[in-house]
């Protein structure tokens, strides 16, 4: 495991939940829990438990309120909606039911027998992604759900960070992106631009979002931020997570899936831009509730993609 700080919320248990909350998930189990083992990762304050029924049947379970924080609630609702509606085909876990009592929203899926990629990533369990991320591109192309927003309409305020920035400048900002602020807010308009597409996109891929398992089958969980966008956004949010890690060539990477894809670099070098003003710009506020590496987390992520971009001389 790299050094890099994880996505991490300050996890309850299955025992934390209101025993109501457990009987509900039970009913959609049909079976009473006899074992939850809390899985690490992911940014929902809430639980995150592979459970086991009396019978043996396993499923995984992620419920969280608004006592954890304010907006996991509607996350989980818009992952129920998004999962529930995903084709067959589709690499996801199965939704096998949802419990909302107005305050706490409990999903209960499928549990995959698999692990995350490891990291810093290997080239072949890389590859691998990248192949199962191309093809579901392909038949998620146009969107088998049309009517979730586009990837611009999602975005637009994050990718406006350049432009807060300018206006207020932290005290800490990097040298070389205090010299470029303007190219930096031009390339952050042509990103936003470049989100055109009609292809079903993840929109929040990293190695904590994927599960491998033995038989070489790729599963991607956690689809709160499912949106309508180019078919290489989901490619482009793998190799920053692959930056991030270190350990490989992504100049190379970057150039392999522009031409893969049959779009311009620049065009996913301006995306790059406008989320590194993104990371930028959130790292400087104060963390969520529930939600205490966050920050730490999102400042990781605007160096890693500045000194990418330094290396590419896009400006």
């Amino acid at each position: 495991m790299s050094g890099v700080i994880m996505a991490s919320g300050v996890r309850i248990g299955w025992a934390g939940l209101p025993r109501d909350v457990q009987y509900a998930v039970e009913s959609i189990l049909g079976g009473t829990v006899v074992e939850a083992v809390s899985q690490a990762g992911g940014f929902s304050p809430g639980t995150a438990d592979r459970v086991r029924i009396a019978d043996g049947r396993r499923a995984f379970v992620k419920a969280v309120s608004t006592a954890q924080n304010a907006h996991s609630p509607n996350m989980h609702r818009r992952e129920a909606r998004i999962t529930a509606a995903m084709p067959s085909w589709a690499p996801v876990p199965e939704l096998l039911g949802c419990h909302d009592d107005g305050t706490w929203v409990a999903l209960v899926l499928q549990d995959i027998d698999g692990r995350q990629p490891s990291t810093p990533w290997l080239a072949d369990e890389l590859r691998l992604v990248l192949d199962v991320l191309d093809e579901f591109a392909t038949r998620a192309t146009p969107s088998p759900l049309p009517g979730l927003a586009t990837a611009a309409d999602t975005l637009a305020e994050e990718f406006g960070g350049w432009r807060r920035i300018a206006n207020d400048p932290p005290d800490n900002l990097r040298p070389w992106a205090a010299r470029h602020l303007d190219e930096l807010c031009a390339l952050a308009d042509r990103g936003l631009a470049a989100l055109a597409g009609d292809t079903l996109v993840h929109a929040d891929l990293r190695a904590d979002n994927l599960l491998l398992s033995e038989d070489g089958a790729v599963t991607v969980v956690d689809w709160p931020a499912a949106c309508r966008g180019p078919r290489w956004l989901d490619s482009l949010l793998l190799l920053l997570n692959v930056r991030l890690h270190g350990g490989h060539d992504t100049h190379q990477l970057l150039t392999e899936q522009a031409a893969a894809h049959d779009a311009p670099l620049d065009d996913l070098l301006a995306v790059l831009v406008a989320l590194a003003g993104f990371f930028t710009d959130s790292a400087r506020r104060p963390p969520p509730p529930g939600l205490p590496t966050l920050r730490a987390f999102q400042r990781a992520h605007a160096d890693a993609i500045l000194s990418w971009l330094r290396e590419e001389d896009c400006l």
